[in-house]
């Protein structure tokens, strides 16, 4: 199944937010997709699942702290790692809305009735606005990510304008509050619904934009954004054991907000880069490793790669080619507790390709030897 959009983008929030501020986005969402206000619209029914998955993860602390450390590959929501299942249905959904507002006369809320909503926001200024949240990928090898690294990593971002101090006005000038909204950002509208009231509606104010304020004299260094471009060296710790698609957020190291605001925070995803022997399953590795037909004959020990060097695996006599043995707490650490995963290492039997005069003698011997000794065809071992 395709993955799960990030909660935080589902719901149209920083990664910073309130939990207050999560749920009235989680309110303006959830009412506007509920599907009583949008029957037969399978479109709005899927985003109100999507928001009310979103909200139950974020609106818990804990759920949240896990989220954040692990994104889609976290335990909160179940599974593997775990957000990134499925297994949410609609009657899951509904119960969480319900939850949600206890209490309140939903059906009011529902369809505007009275108008106590709109009025309550219309007069709440919005302040500074974020800056956006700037994502990118970083490649790490699967030894990096065994033993947890520092990177250092070069970010073009929007920084506050030094000339205007990320006012965005002209030096010795400054903004001035906006006379449409009086800076709240925001303008109401009203509708009448007839007997059933006024339905009411808060949108961002046209003339200036939402900020609550209007520049009369623009910076010329910034156009009156209040920020600029530039080039920034970040810091970012991986801890031990991260995986494809987890993510660290690095606070306030994104986006300036433009006139001031606060800045966005920096998404590292991790991109794992596939190593030239071992494959990863989960928090384990494999590798095979080739050994000669008197070491799987006779058993001994055979020389194995590990993620931090070398070690000696022990051989059976008899050990069947194909067999694997597991060297425990080799793997990756466990980013999620203490441990690690195990090494698997099968044993396959190497054959010469052209072998020479003294090998063909050797090799003709041991077939001769070993006549009338070979079985006939069997079921596989499947325990291998």
């Amino acid at each position: 199944m395709p993955p799960e959009r990030d909660y935080y983008d589902v719901l149209g929030i920083s990664r910073d937010a309130s939990q207050d501020e999560i749920k009235k986005a989680y309110r303006k969402l959830a009412f506007k997709h509920h599907p009583d206000k949008n029957p037969g619209d399978d479109e709005a029914r899927e985003k109100f699942k999507q928001v009310t998955k979103a909200f139950e993860v974020l609106s818990d602390e804990e759920k949240r702290k896990q989220y954040d450390q692990f994104g889609a590959a976290g335990p909160a929501a179940g599974g593997a790692y775990g957000f990134n299942q499925g297994g949410y249905d609609m009657n899951d959904a509904m119960q969480a809305f319900m939850r949600a507002f206890e209490g309140e006369s939903i059906f009011e809320s529902l369809f505007g009735m009275g108008g106590g909503m709109g009025g309550a926001r219309a007069g709440r200024a919005r302040g500074p606005q974020r800056g956006s949240d700037i994502r990118i990928r970083l490649k790490l090898t699967l030894p990096e990510i065994a033993e947890g690294v520092q990177k250092k990593i070069k970010v073009a971002r929007l920084v506050p304008c030094s000339t205007c101090s990320g006012t965005g006005a002209k030096p010795g000038t400054s903004p001035r509050t906006c006379a449409e909204c009086g800076g709240t950002g925001q303008v109401r509208t009203q509708q009448s619904m007839g007997p059933f009231g006024t339905f009411q509606s808060v949108s961002p104010c046209p003339r200036c934009g939402g900020s609550g304020e209007v520049i009369e004299e623009r910076c010329g260094a910034c156009a009156g954004r209040g920020v600029v471009k530039a080039s920034e060296v970040v810091e970012v710790k991986v801890p031990p054991g991260v995986a494809t698609g987890n993510y660290i957020p690095v606070r306030g190291a994104g986006n300036a907000g433009p006139r001031g605001g606060p800045a966005g925070d920096l998404i590292v995803v991790i991109d794992e880069v596939p190593h030239e022997l071992f494959d990863r399953v989960d928090d384990d590795i494999l590798v095979d490793v080739p050994v000669s037909v008197d070491v799987i004959a006779l058993g001994g020990q055979v020389d194995v790669p590990t993620l931090d060097g070398r070690a000696r695996l022990k051989v059976p006599p008899g050990t069947p080619s194909g067999k694997t043995f597991r060297m425990r707490g080799k793997g990756i650490p466990h980013v999620r507790g203490r441990g690690a995963g195990d090494e698997l290492v099968r044993v396959v039997v190497w054959v010469p390709r052209k072998p020479g005069g003294e090998e063909k003698k050797l090799l003709k011997r041991l077939g001769e030897l070993s006549k009338g000794r070979i079985p006939g065809p069997m079921k596989p071992d499947r325990k291998h």
